[in-house]
């Protein structure tokens, strides 16, 4: 479904992200993806992927919250592949506390890691994807972007904006066959959610309708579709991934 497309995936060596890359991988797609921390990991992964799926997969260190680093980013994609086809800005972090108790550190490093993080690498990968006259930017959002959580003001924050960024984008950028879409997860099985307890767990799962947690791999197969020829007619649309959460 997606052989032949070069794809981006921020934040892609752990967590949804490498669901995501792990998928996209399946279905034919060159990829580069990012991460900050544990290169051998984010190596081991690459050289996994492109060995069993004989394309080509390439590991980054890059810092998605810096503009000039995500400038080069692109350009490096651009010269060494000739395109962008697929921009997955998923990086992202929580910092959560009560508003009350709130520093002004913690709001800053969340918007910064995961809106500002959005508006540079979406500024910068348009130039080529304008070029091409193609291509599918999806952002990662979140269920806590839409109906808000308790010591969770700066991320909702943060993913609330990036759906406002994302259908300006798609009414910017549609004309030139561009889309954006966002992806609002819910309660996803992660490396984040480990340290819950099984009672925990349970009790989350209680409060979803489908009466289970997500995993990554659902996360992904909402990518796969609005990355692929699926979703070509599908633009500055919200797609929530949370079992029935936010119905």
């Amino acid at each position: 479904m997606l052989q032949g497309k070069v794809v981006l995936v921020t934040g892609g060596s752990r967590g949804i992200g490498e669901s995501i890359v792990r998928k996209f991988a399946q279905h034919g797609a060159d990829i580069v993806f990012t991460y900050l921390s544990s290169a051998e990991k984010a190596e081991a992964l690459a050289t996994e992927l492109s060995e069993t799926h004989h394309i080509k997969v390439k590991a980054v260190r890059s810092n998605a919250s810096k503009y000039d680093e995500s400038e080069q980013l692109i350009n490096d994609i651009v010269s060494e592949f000739g395109k962008l086809d697929v921009l997955v800005n998923n990086a992202g972090i929580t910092k959560d506390t009560l508003m009350l108790r709130m520093s002004e550190e913690q709001w800053d490093q969340v918007i910064e890691v995961n809106l500002k993080s959005v508006f540079n690498l979406t500024k910068h990968a348009l130039k080529p994807m304008m070029k091409n006259r193609s291509g599918s930017i999806i952002n990662m959002g979140s269920v806590v972007g839409v109906f808000g959580n308790a010591g969770q003001a700066n991320y909702a924050a943060s993913k609330a904006g990036i759906i406002g960024f994302s259908k300006s984008i798609a009414k910017e950028v549609g004309s030139r066959n561009i889309r954006c879409n966002v992806i609002a997860p819910g309660f996803i099985e992660t490396d984040m959610t480990h340290v819950l307890t099984e009672e925990q767990k349970k009790a989350y799962a209680e409060s979803i309708p489908l009466k289970k947690l997500g995993s990554g791999e659902d996360v992904a197969n909402a990518c796969l579709y609005l990355g692929s020829d699926l979703g070509q007619y599908v633009t500055g649309q919200v797609l929530s991934v949370c079992g029935g959460l936010n119905c």
